[in-house]
């Protein structure tokens, strides 16, 4: 239990940091926004609770792909906040397009030999 507390934590500790920093300095904030830190979180617990590297390095491939469809959000979502949206139906329009990316995706790299 105290395992899971700590990851908890941990990884809320990272979050709740970045969007203090984000109060001060946006830049910054987007930087470490950017890294992959919930998939390099993830990898690191993987691998000390002693996944297999063959699983670990499986999951870093299929994060790879799926992060390009998620560009989709951080490209729409400024341009429809500075078209005046709202931020709520900004961030809606945003995430419903970045999950039809998804979805289109999925046959192309299944077409191309990618599994997820």
């Amino acid at each position: 239990m105290f395992y899971y507390a700590l990851k908890v934590g941990i990884s809320a500790l990272i979050i709740v940091a970045i969007t203090e920093i984000a109060k001060r300095s946006s830049g910054f904030a987007a930087l470490l926004a950017a890294l992959p830190l919930t998939s390099l979180l993830v990898l690191m617990w993987l691998h000390v609770e002693g996944a297999k590297p063959e699983l670990i390095a499986e999951l870093s491939s299929q994060i790879f792909w799926l992060v390009l469809p998620s560009l989709v959000l951080f490209l729409l979502l400024p341009l429809l906040l500075r078209q005046g949206l709202g931020f709520w139906l900004s961030l809606a329009i945003s995430a419903s397009a970045t999950v039809a990316c998804y979805f289109a995706l999925l046959p192309v790299l299944r077409k191309f030999g990618v599994q997820l």
